[in-house]
Parts: structure tokens; C-alpha cells; sequence
């Protein structure tokens, strides 16, 4: 072992480990398992003292896994003894120490020789993968209870995860670093408070000053321990100082905010026993009140009681009615289709009997065309007269027909010669071309003359052949054509009686369409008519319940007019009573003034009841009109000097024309506010009101617009909108009914129109099919006559063809047969010219002749023409006359039959005019049944709309009442939270403890006040609202004298009273605590000096030993 290794060993030995670990380089050691156990055999280094002397930490074992270099589970095994670890550079020999440190709470990486601490994880080489997390076991032998805790071994762990966790163990239960640090101060070891000489740090030990070795040796003493102690009781201390401060000057401020709040509790003392006076006054007065609302509610119930049964037996006749007019309304929808049947049949029969008003009128006029008439006289010329000159012109055309004959004979004689003069010519002509030809044709041979020849026999061979294909198919295509058009002939009439039963159909859909427009505009009329009626009755409708709206004011009036069953004599609101002429409401209303608003009772009775139940329910105020007629003055007589008396035009009942008379006295209607102007300043004594409102009296004048309508206006506006929708409905039932007749003759129309359509469409559909037919057959036949005329120029030409390839044939055959002959010397010569004469002369005679035919031909033409219309003048003569007789005795037929028909009609106009008046009378029977019947459904609709407006009076009092009723449970309601929300009380509680039939506690005696002690004990007294209200106003004013009040001042003041009570304690137990502190600030400063000393002595006895033995001589 290096002289270095025995020295790092010597000095650490003092107070870390009895076996310490050594880094030494060159010696070698052997594996035992997996752990690296090195062992120097035979030598001890120990310069500790004997264990008698001190306590010694021995380490048993170390574990690593996963710890830098230490990639699998490596256990160093200490035993008694110096342990050293050897082995080459870069072997983990300093990994050991750094896992020493680290496991023991070392936070510094570079204390570990690394940059980071995830660097103490194993980071994987070529050959093995790098580790999740490093984890280092160091297990201490406690036997002799150096460490302080129960156990004779201490295993302390430490891993660290490769996401920045960690985790610390002590015998193997998760701890804090903390707890780890504590368990090895106590000690004197730890991450702060232990030894470890590692590599290069030899040199610095040896080397160090006098004060690096006072720290060295205060750390193997353990002073840091105690000086940690001491600079944490200084913290405390201090902080104590700085608590001791605030807690004397909070101690203080407490005792100077007693005195004034000690005032405000006594004030307070004082307010709360006047505001228990004040809360059981007010608690007695809110019970009266909920006792007087709850009495009230009560009645009121009991009243709704009867508004609810008189509800029920007017909405029990209402429903008994409403089914009466359904049964009345069914009746007239079951009459309808009757009263329809009777129109229609009316309207058929007089439409029948216009028919043969007509029918009469035309066989009458035709019976006076057919009277028999003078017998026609003939004017035109004899029949046989005209054969006569027929006969004469015929026979005439016979002899020019001899003539004609004769010169076509000479014709052909002269034709015979032309031919044979010109066939004469030819053949020479001929000759003398074959000759010629013949010596070209020796001379071109005769070889190629036989190859034509039979060429030109070839082809008129062929031509044949195709001339008898053509002639066949000419013959085909006409077959065909003939029989398509023969087909065309017979489908054209078809076609000529379907057009007939088109025009038919044509004017059968054009008249049903026409009176199906008619029913579509009768019905779109009617439809128009009963949407206007229907928003006229709607709108009417409107503005009425708008008006019974504003009728139902919520005023006293209303509560008078609704309490008619507990005051029998109110009658209703006058503006009901009063009918007055339309345009003086406003008038009527402005003299009446306040008046129009009242309610009319009967008598001075019915007056005090109606003011007493106005007062009851507090109401409100309403003027009333007695109708008793009592008071009346005498009514003005005379006209007025201008306009009219303004009474005149108020109409009313007996009862309360008196009243009237007497409140409109001297008021005359006038038509403008300068009319009234000026007839008040001749007549002062009377009033002059406009139509408009305006009021002109002596020294007053009320006039302007008017915002609202007063009630007279209203009611009077009421009553002729009702009026206008009974007519308004009157005019709507009948325009449906209307309706519904012409919806069922459109219906009809509609079918017939639709018929109509349907068969013109199948007529239409026939006709396309037809004319189909007839184009594809009229194509055929074109297409069959196309061919055959195109054919036909192709046989034309073919045979053209064949009779030029003949004429060849027969010329090439001659040459071919001069040919082969010998020609021998024409001794003739040329007779050419000599032919040639005599052919010009055989063509002029046969001119003339030609000329002489046609002369002939046309003179046979004209008298034939002649003779011709004569003959047919003559049969239409002889026609003329036989239609003649026909038509007399047509005339005679058709007499007879129209004064037959003209009878017909006669006897049948008699029978349909019975007809027609016996329709009419069923006619007006049913109308008048229907009359009846909308007549009586009228009278049912007025009763229910009169029933119906009581049912809703008495609907709109049951509201009211509703509405008055939940009002009065609100205030109950709001009572009762109030008491419960301001005092705790519930409303049972608050009668049954508070109600006016409790007695009332005497008020306790207020804090403060003398009561002499021989006065007597207060008595309980009854319930009196005045005195309750009398003791609440004095308790109030006794609260206003006291002034401001702190109701929290007597909980504050026994608060804090308290708390300084309580700061006053803890300020004195600070200051013992304090002292406390002081006291072992001082023992802590006599145990460092005493620990330092005895190590300082120890160090200095044991240097002395140790330089000997490290550095002999």
C-alpha cells in the first residue's frame, strides 16, 4: 500500500469508519461471486482507538446498481480491518467513494465528477443498452446503538430515475432526504458532517493553514452539528424578537380601543332592551294586521262562493242554448240541399220552358215558310228542242268525221312515200358507206372486225337481260303503288266522318268550357264575397270585444255593476241606459260630464248600500244617478234660439227621463264652438254645447281635443258594431250558402267540361292514328311511283342502249359480211342527189296533207264540244224539273211535320208552365222555411251573445274577484315574510303568540335607570292598537335619542377583551420563551468550546503518533 494510501487512511480514521476505504494503484485482488472483494492479508492499519475509548459507525456492506460503471448488481462486503480497492485507471475504483457519497445525500454533480446528476446512471456501452435508473444500498452495522434508532443494522438507499425522480429509503420504508440527514448529523456523519479524503485532496490536508485545520478538525469533532443548532435557535430568536414587537404594540392598540367601545356596549345594553319593546310592539301590530287580512280573505271567499254558482247556471243555459243552435244550424245544413234541389229545379223548368218558348216560335215560323206556293213556271228552254240541235251538230260531226278520215288516208299515202323516199336515200347512203367502209375495214383486217362484232353481240345480249328485270320490277313498283293508294282512297273516308264527329266534339268541349268558366267566376265571386265578409264580421268582432274592453273598467263603477246580487237595486252604467242620436255622444257626454261615468241605482237606498260597499271593500269613489225621478225640474219650453235642446237627443227609460231632463236642463246642441260663442253672450242663461264637446256656459268654457272617448262614445260605438255584425254574419251565411250551390255547378261543369276533353282527346287520337296511317301510305305510294318512274328511265335508257348496240350489231355484221367478200366495180355510181329530191318532195306533200288533218280534227272537235253541251243543257233541263216535283213534295212532308212538332211543343209548354209554378211555390215554400229557420238561429245567436256577455260579466267579476283575492293573499304572503324574514316569526306563531287577543308583557327595565324597590311588579295588560302604536313611537324616539348604534358593540367588546386578555398571556409566554433560548444559545456555545477542546487535545495527541509512523526518522 502507497505511503499516500496509509496517510488518507490514518487521518480519515478519526470519526468516519472504522474501516476505512483506500484508492490505491498497483496492487491486484481476486473476484469472489459478483462482488469486488479485495483484502491486503496480514496487514492492519489502525490508528483508531481501542472500542473502549469512543463509539465507532462500521459499514458492513455496499450495494450498487445500475450507479455509473456498475451496470449490473455489485455488493461490497467491509469487514474489520483496513479495505482497499485496486486496480488499474479507469477500473470504478473512485465510483465506489462517489456512490458512498451520493447514497449519504450528496446533491452536488460535480462533488460526483459529473455535469449533471442523471449522469450517476449507468449510460449504456456498445454491448449493453443504458439503465432506466441508478440505485445505491448502504447497509451500517448499529449494534452498539451509534445511530439513533431501533435497529442493529441500518440500511440507507438512494435511486435515482432517468426522468429527475427520486426516491429514499431506510430499511427499506420511503423517507424524506431530510430524514436521512438527521440520522447521520446525530451521528457525526452525513453529507455535511463526514470525512472523505479522495484523489488529489492528500496535498491540500498536508498543506493547509492553521485555519483550514481548525475546520478540518471542528468537522471530525462534530462542532457544525452544534453550530447548526446554534444558528437556527439565532433564527428563532430573531423572529421571536420581531413577534415579541408586533404583540407589544397589538397589545396596546387592544387596550386603547377598550375604553371608547366599552361606551358604545353600554349604549347598546340600553337599545336592546328598548328594541325588544319596539320588536314586540311592531310583532303585535303586524299580527292585528295579519288577523283583520285573514278575517277579510274569508268573507271574500264566501262571496266568490256565489259568483261561482251563479257562473255555473249561466254557463249551463249557455251550453243548453249553444246546443239548440247547433241543432238549429244542423237543420239549416240538412234544408240547404233541399232549398238547393228546389232552385235548381226551378231554374231547369224555366230553363225547359224558355226551350220550347223557342221550340213554338220556330215551328210556328216554320209552318208559315212551308205553305204550299203559286206552281213555278218553267224558264228555262225546251229539252227536246236542245236534242234537236244536238242531233243537227251531231250528225254534222259525223260528215267531218268522213272528211277527216279521208285526209288522214291521204296523210298516210303521203307518210308511205316520205318514208320511202328517205329509206331510199338511207340505203344508198348506206351503200356507199359500206363500200367505203368495206376497203377501210379489208384494210384494218378482218380479225379485229370479228372481235367487235362479238363484242358489241355481248353487250346487246345483256341489255336484253336487263331490260326484262327492269320491266319486271317497273311492273312491281306499280303493283305496289296501286295498292297503297287504293288504301289511301279508302282511309281518306274515314278520315272525311271523323272530321265530321271533330267538329261535334270541338263545339261540345268549347260549350262546356265556357260554362265551366262561368261557374269558376260565379264561384271565385262568391268566394271573394265571403272573404270579405268573413274579415268584415272578423274585424267587427274585433272592434267589439276592444270595446266591451274599454266598457270593463276596473273602478268603482265596475265593483258596483259586479256587486248587483249583494245591492239588488243597481240597474248598471248609465252610458247602458242612454240611446242617443249619432253624432251627439260626445255632446251628451261633455254636459253630462263626471255624470256619464255613473251608475244608476234605484233609489236612495240602493245609493247608501252602494256607498257602504264601496267603503267595505275600499273601492274607490262613483257617482250615482238615482232613477226615482225625484228632483226633476220642469223641462224648457219653446225651441232653443238656435240648434236644439241637447235632451231631444238622448232617448232612455221612464224611470230616468226625469234625472235626465234635469241634468242636461238648458244644455242646447249647437253645430260649432263660433256658433256657441256668440249665442252665449245673447243667451247667458243657457248652456251651448258643440258636437265636437265644447262647453260655452256663463263665465266657463271647457273645450280642446279629447284624449280618450268617453264612456258614452264607447257604448254607443258598442251598440252599432254589434248591430253591424249581425249583418255583417247575416251577409256571410248567406254568401256560403250561395257558395256551396255554385261549388256543386261547378263541380258539374267541371265533370262535363272533363268528359268533353277526354273524348276530343280520343278523337284527337283517332285522327293522329289515322293521319299516321295515311302518311306512311302516302309515302308508300310515292315511294312506289318514285321507283317506277325511275325504273322506267332506266328501261328507256336500256332500251336505247340495246337498240343503238341492234343497229350496231347489224352494221358491224354487214361490214363484216362485205367483208370477207370480194367488192366488184359499182357500175351505178352515185344516185345520192337524185334520192335527196325525191325525199324533199315526199315530205312537202306529206306537210300538207298533215296540215289538212288538223284543219279537219278541230272542226270535228268544236261541233262535238257543241253537240256536247247541248246534251248535258238538255239533262239538266230534265233534273231541274224532277227536283222540282221532289222539292214540292219535301215541303209537303216537312209542313206536316212541323205543324205536328208545333202541337207538341203547344201541349208540352202548357204541361211545363203547371210545372214551373209548382216549382216556384216549392221554391218559396222552402225559402220560407229557411227564412224561418236563419230567423229563429238569429234570435238564438242574439240570446247567447246576450247570455254570453253575461257569463263573461260575471267571468270578469269572478276575476276580479280572483285577482282581489290573490292581491289579498299576496299581502298575507308578504306579511308573513316580512315577520318571518325580519323577526323570525311564522305566521301561526306570530297570532297564537302576538294576536290581539294575547296580553301584553310589561317592558323590562332598561340598564341604567333607578326603580325604586318598593314599587310593584308590572302586570300583563290586554291588547289596545292605540297604546301598541303609542309604546312603539315612544320606543322609537327613545332609539333616535340614543343616537347611532354599534349593535355588534357588546360581542366586540367581550372580543376583544378576550383577545387582549389572551395577547397579554402570550406576550408573557414569549418573553419566557425568549429566555429560553438565550439559556441554550449559552449551553450550545460551553459544548462547542468543550467538543472542539477535547478534539483539539486528541488531534494533537494522535498527529504525533501517526507523522511517526507515516514519516519515520
Amino acid at each position: 500500500m502507497s505511503p499516500a494510501g496509509i496517510a488518507e487512511a490514518s487521518f480519515a480514521g478519526r470519526n468516519l469508519w472504522a474501516d476505512q476505504v483506500f484508492l490505491a494503484r498497483g496492487a491486484s485482488g481476486r473476484v469472489r461471486g459478483r462482488a469486488l472483494k479485495i483484502r491486503c492479508d496480514g496487514l492492519v492499519l489502525s490508528a483508531f482507538p481501542a472500542p473502549d475509548q469512543r463509539r465507532n459507525v462500521h459499514l458492513k456492506t455496499l450495494t450498487l446498481k445500475g450507479f455509473k460503471s456498475f451496470a449490473s448488481s455489485t455488493t461490497l462486503h467491509f469487514e474489520p480491518g483496513v479495505t482497499c480497492v485496486v486496480g488499474p485507471n479507469g477500473s470504478g475504483k473512485s465510483n465506489v467513494v462517489d456512490a458512498l457519497a451520493w447514497v449519504m445525500g450528496e446533491q452536488g454533480a460535480k462533488s460526483l465528477r459529473g455535469g449533471k446528476m442523471e449522469d450517476v446512471i449507468f449510460s449504456g456501452t456498445s454491448g449493453r443498452a443504458p439503465l432506466g435508473r441508478a440505485e445505491v444500498q448502504l447497509t451500517i452495522d448499529n449494534s452498539d446503538g451509534a445511530l439513533p434508532i431501533e435497529y442493529t443494522e441500518v440500511t440507507i438507499s438512494r435511486t435515482l430515475f432517468r426522468n429527475g425522480g427520486s426516491e429514499y429509503a431506510i430499511n427499506g420504508e420511503q423517507c424524506r432526504l431530510l430524514d436521512v440527514q438527521e440520522l447521520l448529523s446525530d451521528s457525526g456523519i452525513g453529507r455535511e458532517m463526514h470525512v472523505i479524503v479522495g484523489q488529489g485532496q492528500l496535498d491540500s490536508i498536508l498543506q493547509a493553514t492553521p485555519e483550514d485545520r481548525r475546520g478540518f478538525i471542528e468537522e471530525a469533532a462534530g462542532v457544525l452539528k452544534h453550530r447548526k443548532r446554534k444558528e437556527k435557535a439565532l433564527r428563532k430568536l430573531d423572529a421571536m424578537g420581531a413577534n415579541l414587537t408586533r404583540l407589544t404594540d397589538l397589545t396596546n392598540e387592544l387596550r386603547r380601543q377598550l375604553k371608547p367601545l366599552g361606551r358604545q356596549a353600554e349604549v347598546a345594553r340600553r337599545a336592546v332592551v328598548i328594541q325588544s319593546d319596539v320588536r314586540d310592539a311592531r310583532l303585535r301590530l303586524m299580527a292585528d294586521d295579519l288577523t283583520v287580512l285573514r278575517n277579510l280573505l274569508a268573507a271574500e271567499v264566501a262571496d266568490e262562493t256565489a259568483l261561482r254558482e251563479r257562473q255555473a247556471k249561466a254557463e249551463a243555459v249557455l251550453a243548453e242554448m249553444r246546443t239548440q243552435e247547433a241543432e238549429a244550424e244542423a237543420a239549416v245544413l240538412q234544408e240547404a240541399p233541399h232549398l238547393v234541389d228546389a232552385q235548381e229545379t226551378w231554374f231547369g223548368l224555366s230553363g225547359l220552358r224558355e226551350r220550347f218558348h223557342g221550340l213554338v216560335q220556330l215551328a210556328t215560323e216554320r209552318v208559315r215558310n212551308l205553305q204550299p206556293e203559286a206552281q213555278e213556271e218553267a224558264t228555262g228552254r225546251d229539252p227536246e228542242q236542245i236534242d234537236a240541235e244536238a242531233r243537227l251538230l251531231r250528225e254534222q260531226e259525223f260528215e267531218l268525221s268522213r272528211e277527216v278520215e279521208a285526209a288522214r288516208e291521204v296523210l298516210a299515202a303521203a307518210e308511205a312515200r316520205r318514208l320511202d323516199a328517205e329509206q331510199a336515200l338511207i340505203l344508198e347512203e348506206q351503200r356507199v358507206t359500206a363500200a367505203d367502209r368495206a376497203a377501210a375495214d379489208r384494210r384494218e383486217g378482218l380479225a379485229k372486225l370479228r372481235g367487235q362484232v362479238d363484242a358489241v353481240r355481248s353487250r346487246t345480249q345483256t341489255r336484253s337481260g336487263e331490260i326484262e328485270r327492269l320491266t319486271a320490277s317497273i311492273a312491281e313498283a306499280k303493283e305496289r303503288g296501286e295498292h297503297a293508294q287504293g288504301e289511301f282512297h279508302a282511309i281518306e273516308i274515314q278520315v272525311a266522318g271523323l272530321n265530321q264527329g271533330e267538329v261535334g266534339l270541338d263545339q261540345e268541349y268549347e260549350l262546356a268550357l265556357a260554362a265551366l268558366q262561368r261557374a269558376d267566376s260565379a264561384v271565385e265571386q262568391l268566394r271573394t264575397a265571403e272573404s270579405v265578409g268573413e274579415r268584415e264580421r272578423a274585424a267587427f268582432a274585433a272592434r267589439l270585444d276592444a270595446l266591451e274592453l274599454g266598457l270593463s273598467r276596473k273602478d268603482a263603477a265596475s265593483v258596483l255593476v259586479a256587486s248587483t246580487h249583494r245591492v239588488p237595486g243597481v240597474l248598471g252604467p248609465l252610458a247602458g241606459l242612454l240611446q242617443i242620436d249619432h253624432g251627439a255622444q260626445a255632446a251628451v257626454a261633455a254636459a253630462l260630464g263626471d255624470v256619464a261615468d255613473a251608475v244608476v241605482v234605484r233609489g236612495v237606498d240602493a245609493a247608501v248600500q252602494s256607498v257602504v260597499l264601496l267603503k267595505e271593500q275600499d273601492a274607490g269613489r262613483a257617482a250615482l244617478v238615482l232613477a226615482d225621478g225625484a228632483g226633476a225640474g220642469p223641462a224648457p219650453v219653446g225651441a232653443p234660439p238656435v240648434g236644439s235642446w241637447l235632451r231631444a237627443s238622448v232617448r232612455c227609460e221612464d224611470n230616468l227621463r226625469a234625472v235626465v231632463d234635469r241634468l242636461l236642463m238648458n244644455c242646447v246642441l249647437v253645430s260649432d264652438v263660433r256658433t256657441a260663442a256668440d249665442s252665449q253672450r245673447r243667451h247667458p242663461d243657457l248652456v251651448f254645447v258643440t258636437e265636437a264637446g265644447d262647453i260655452f256656459a256663463a263665465g266657463v268654457v271647457h273645450g280642446g281635443s279629447a284624449d280618450t272617448q268617453s264612456l258614452l262614445e264607447v257604448q254607443a260605438a258598442h251598440d252599432q258594431t254589434a248591430r253591424d255584425l249581425v249583418v255583417a254574419t247575416h251577409d256571410l251565411e248567406r254568401a256560403r250558402f250561395d257558395l256551396v250551390a255554385a261549388r256543386n255547378a261547378q263541380g258539374t261543369a267541371s265533370d262535363f267540361a272533363e268528359g268533353a276533353l277526354n273524348r276530343l282527346h280520343e278523337s284527337d287520337a283517332r285522327m293522329a292514328a289515322v293521319a299516321e296511317q295515311l302518311g306512311q301510305l302516302g309515302q308508300a305510294a310515292r315511294s312506289a311511283h318514285a321507283e317506277a318512274e325511275r325504273l322506267t328511265l332506266a328501261r328507256t335508257a336500256a332500251e336505247a342502249a340495246h337498240e343503238l348496240d341492234q343497229q350496231n350489231l347489224s352494221t358491224m355484221e354487214t361490214r363484216l359480211a362485205g367483208a370477207e367478200i370480194e367488192p366488184a366495180d359499182d357500175p351505178a355510181g352515185d344516185k345520192r342527189e337524185i334520192f335527196a329530191g325525191q325525199a324533199a318532195g315526199a315530205r312537202q306533200d306529206e306537210v300538207d296533207a298533215r296540215l289538212a288533218l288538223r284543219t279537219g280534227e278541230e272542226r270535228v272537235g268544236a261541233v262535238g264540244v257543241r253537240a256536247e253541251q247541248l246534251e248535258r243543257a238538255a239533262g239538266a233541263e230534265r233534273q231541274a224539273r224532277v227536283n222540282a216535283i221532289a222539292r214540292r213534295e219535301r215541303r209537303a212532308l216537312e209542313l206536316v211535320t212541323a205543324q205536328a212538332i208545333l202541337a207538341a211543343s203547344r201541349i208540352a209548354l202548357t204541361r211545363i208552365e203547371g210545372s214551373v209554378a209548382q216549382a216556384g211555390r216549392d221554391r218559396t215554400a222552402v225559402e220560407r222555411a229557411k227564412a224561418e229557420r236563419d230567423q229563429l238561429l238569429t234570435k238564438l245567436r242574439s240570446s247567447i251573445r246576450e247570455l254570453a256577455g253575461e257569463l263573461d260579466l260575471l267571468k270578469d267579476s269572478v276575476h276580479r274577484d280572483e285577482i282581489a283575492r290573490a292581491e289579498q293573499r299576496l299581502r298575507i304572503e308578504q306579511l308573513e315574510e316580512k315577520a318571518l324574514e325580519d323577526f323570525g316569526v311564522e305566521g301561526d306563531v306570530l297570532i297564537a303568540e302576538y294576536g290581539p287577543l294575547q296580553l301584553v308583557p310589561p317592558s323590562p327595565a332598561v340598564p341604567g335607570d333607578e326603580v325604586p324597590a318598593d314599587a310593584p311588579e308590572p302586570q300583563p295588560y290586554p291588547y289596545l292598537r292605540l297604546e301598541q302604536e303609542k309604546r312603539l313611537k315612544m320606543a322609537e324616539r327613545e332609539l333616535n335619542i340614543l343616537g347611532k348604534i354599534n349593535p355588534l358593540a357588546l360581542e366586540e367588546f367581550s372580543a376583544m377583551e378576550e383577545r387582549h386578555t389572551f395577547l397579554s398571556e402570550q406576550l408573557e409566554d414569549l418573553k419566557k420563551s425568549r429566555d429560553d433560548l438565550l439559556d441554550i444559545i449559552k449551553e450550545v456555545d460551553a459544548r462547542v468550546e468543550q467538543v472542539f477542546t477535547e478534539a483539539y487535545l486528541e488531534v494533537e495527541r494522535e498527529f504525533v503518533g501517526v507523522f511517526a509512523r507515516l514519516f519515520p526518522g
